[in-house]
């Protein structure tokens, strides 16, 4: 029985990365051994055990056939026969398809180390397009790393959506990567990846968003991409970064919508509707009066929620500076935003309602607000 470190592990060593989770093929290993040995059992679709001590995931050696469309339908085989070689010839990119032994020696039988030299990726075998969710992960590479996408691999990328291959993508798993990918340094390589594979429109029809050879090609797009920047910069969370790139809905139904299909978190689709609704009405807050100001403090849910104000607060900074071009100006709208909450939420409800009748608290309350809002103004 052999283990070697496999995987992203490897790749991000290769590069010079911080790695924090490692995973293990076992070559010649069998489930009564691994038990023996006091690893404990988790796989559901193929044998997977945690070491006794460090918890890490040890799987058996394995290959993949296909038998019917969409990511589950795959047949698995381990066995102590499988070749280490097999087992990583069935992976998505060469990248991820390098092993190292347990003296540290590299395994390499499809030139991931020369790939990453290159900058490029490139798929392992042609069983790649017999799992459509590769697609989205060869997206989210490219903005992880900011590597080109091979031709030929893009062929097979492109010929998987034209046959409807991608049609059998579950909206679950393309919110996984989707979401992951949103969150790298330059999530705007990704939405380029897939809109030269011809997924973009599919997935975001409401957007109105165009790349070309890998850079945005209309306004909307450029607008986008510069928010994100700003995002990355400020180190803004996935549901920020989902209510930016929301905001090109042309409705909050359609944000809905959007949400709804890529299944999306509550969290996100809430912000993002809440972005789309009121960003226009939020940069104008400089110039409102006070009424004007509580009332849009209200809708905003700020009283309840005044963490998720602040991050939508946060999300109109971002969207401005992708308007004006991604430059570190102040925001003016969130201080006075700011002001106007700080001062309306010192307001001591608890005292109104003890010296007032029942019908006249919520009156009294938001006349004290609004008071407190004119006199910080």
């Amino acid at each position: 029985m052999k283990i070697y470190a496999v995987g992203g592990a490897v790749r991000d060593e290769l590069l010079g990365l911080a790695v924090s989770d490692r995973d293990y093929v076992v070559v010649g290993g069998t489930p009564e051994e691994m038990e023996r040995l006091g690893y404990r059992p988790v796989g559901k679709d193929f044998p997977v055990f945690l070491h006794p001590e460090t918890h890490e995931e040890y799987a058996l050696a394995r290959t993949e056939r296909k038998i019917a469309r969409g990511y589950r339908g795959f047949q698995i085989h381990a066995a102590p026969d499988v070749t280490l070689e097999q087992d990583l010839e069935r992976r998505d990119l060469t990248i991820n398809a390098m092993a190292r032994d347990e003296d540290g020696r590299l395994v390499d039988p499809f030139g991931g180390a020369a790939d990453l030299e290159r900058g490029q990726l490139r798929h392992v075998s042609p069983a790649f397009v017999e799992d459509p969710v590769r697609i989205l992960r060869v997206a989210r590479f490219a903005a992880r790393f900011g590597f080109a996408v091979a031709p030929e691999t893009m062929t097979l990328i492109r010929a998987m959506v034209a046959n409807g291959e991608a049609d059998a993508l579950v909206p679950e798993r393309v919110w996984q990567e989707f979401s992951r990918g949103l969150m790298e340094g330059e999530p705007a390589l990704m939405f380029a990846v897939l809109a030269e594979a011809g997924l973009f429109e599919k997935l975001l029809p409401e957007l109105g968003l165009t790349f070309e050879r890998g850079r945005p090609a209309n306004d909307a797009s450029r607008r986008l991409v510069r928010s994100l920047e700003c995002a990355a910069a400020e180190r803004l969370g996935l549901a920020a970064r989902f209510a930016l790139l929301a905001l090109g809905a042309p409705s909050p139904e359609a944000v809905n919508t959007l949400s709804e299909r890529l299944k999306a978190s509550g969290e996100c689709g809430d912000l993002a509707v809440l972005a789309q609704r009121y960003a226009d009405a939020l940069r104008r807050a400089p110039s409102l009066g006070a009424a004007e100001l509580l009332g849009l403090l209200e809708r905003c849910d700020a009283f309840r929620r005044p963490e998720r104000f602040d991050e939508l607060l946060a999300v109109c900074a971002c969207a401005d500076r992708g308007d004006r071009g991604w430059v570190p100006i102040p925001y003016p709208p969130r201080a006075a935003l700011r002001r106007a909450l700080a001062a309306a939420a010192g307001v001591d409800a608890a005292a109104i309602a003890s010296r007032s009748e029942k019908s006249e608290i919520a009156a009294g309350v938001r006349s004290a607000r609004l008071a407190a809002i004119e006199k910080s103004a």
